[in-house]
């Protein structure tokens, strides 16, 4: 199959790539990945039959996806909520302030001395998406961050030490907060209430919630749908700060490229996607003609009847359709078949048409050259009966 490939189908490509890797990613970090695998293979036993022409299982297939396409919106719609939201931040540009130098600080070592004194405490920082909707109660402060302000929020003593803290920029914005708590028992086992609340708005969004425990006295964050136990403070400063490396103001350049470079099967798999949609949907998709030599094949012979020879014995059919339909079937055999039955009344030449051409059926013939071919016949002799 002949493509002519220009800038412009360059960039095309280029753009499906980056909508496919943008939801491959997604769909990583998303509850609905299995999901989506699941209707996606469907899909593709869906296709197969269908050109298979498998017709009551592409029917029963047909039915069933829409089916779980509805159900799978209606149960993970709170998952599509966020991918829209987070395309809505994408065109604002919207972005949290960072905590300035101080504060980042600040937070690391008031959190390094509570778990030392085995003081629970839940910290969030918020990323690019909103969060205000998965937040419950609190209290609002507008404090700034300080050691001795956090340290007295998470005080036994204080009614709100249970809840969590909202850091916004240098200010606490809130405190006493309640969380949505997760139900993924495999990174949650033997691990309290503070970490499932921690891991729960961190499936959510794209919020860093770090997590004092109070019967251990270690440091643990949740990011992204995933919960790490830290070592010490070192290790909390380092996961604070790249997350702020996200949502500050200025991000260096080279950092899509990095992240892409990181996800190199997925910018791959992106890429082979997208090559493959379009060399379906675009070249494709353009209905074409092409010329195939077909064998001449005579039905009908009377009995009696003998060919001795077909002139001529191919002849050339042109064929039309899509340019993936020729490509597809170019190894199918075409023929033109001839209704010899006239032959006992002497005809010998026998027009031909597109009528008569037997063709793969996502193509069409629409004309044959020449338009009449020449049989030369002979008769069998009778084969006498023994006496």
């Amino acid at each position: 199959m002949n493509v002519d490939l220009r800038i412009t189908d360059a960039l095309d490509v280029a753009i499906v790539a980056a909508i496919v890797f943008a939801g491959i990613v997604w769909l990583r970090r998303s509850r609905a990945r299995f999901a989506a695998l699941g209707i996606a293979l469907v899909a593709l036993l869906y296709l197969i039959v269908s050109r298979l022409e498998f017709q009551l299982t592409a029917w029963i297939l047909q039915g069933f996806l829409a089916i779980v396409v509805f159900v799978t919106v209606i149960v993970f719609q709170e998952d599509l909520r966020r991918l829209f939201e987070r395309i809505a931040m994408l065109g604002l540009g919207r972005r949290s302030p960072a905590p300035p130098p101080d504060a980042v600080d600040a937070i690391v070592r008031t959190l390094a001395r509570l778990a030392a004194r085995r003081t629970g405490a839940l910290v969030v920082v918020p990323g690019r998406e909103p969060l205000d909707r998965h937040l419950e109660g609190g209290i609002a402060l507008d404090g700034r961050v300080s050691e001795p302000l956090i340290q007295s929020l998470f005080d036994t003593s204080s009614p709100g030490h249970d809840g969590a803290l909202v850091v916004r920029g240098d200010r606490v914005e809130r405190f006493a907060v309640h969380l949505p708590l997760s139900t993924a028992r495999e990174q949650l086992d033997g691990l309290g209430t503070r970490h499932a609340a921690a891991l729960g708005l961190a499936e959510r969004c794209d919020a860093l919630c770090i997590v004092v425990s109070e019967e251990r006295g270690t440091l643990a964050v949740a990011r992204d749908g995933e919960l790490s136990l830290l070592r010490g403070s070192d290790e909390l400063a380092r996961a604070l700060r790249l997350h702020l490396a996200g949502i500050a103001p200025e991000t260096p350049p080279s950092r899509p490229f990095e992240r892409v470079a990181r996800r190199w099967p997925e910018a791959l798999a992106s890429v082979a996607i997208a090559a493959g949609l379009w060399l379906v949907r675009v070249p494709g998709s353009d209905v074409v003609e092409v010329e195939r030599m077909a064998a001449v094949r005579v039905d009908g012979l009377p009995e009696g009847f003998e060919v001795e020879s077909i002139e001529p014995a191919e002849v050339e059919v042109k064929l039309s359709g899509t340019r993936w339909d020729l490509f597809r079937s170019r190894g199918e055999p075409v023929t033109v078949r001839i209704d010899a039955l006239m032959v006992q009344l002497g005809r010998r030449t026998f027009p031909i048409g597109p009528a008569q051409v037997e063709h793969p059926p996502d193509v069409e013939a629409i004309e044959v050259d020449p338009a009449n071919v020449k049989l030369s016949l002979r008769r069998r002799e009778a084969v006498e009966p023994e006496s």
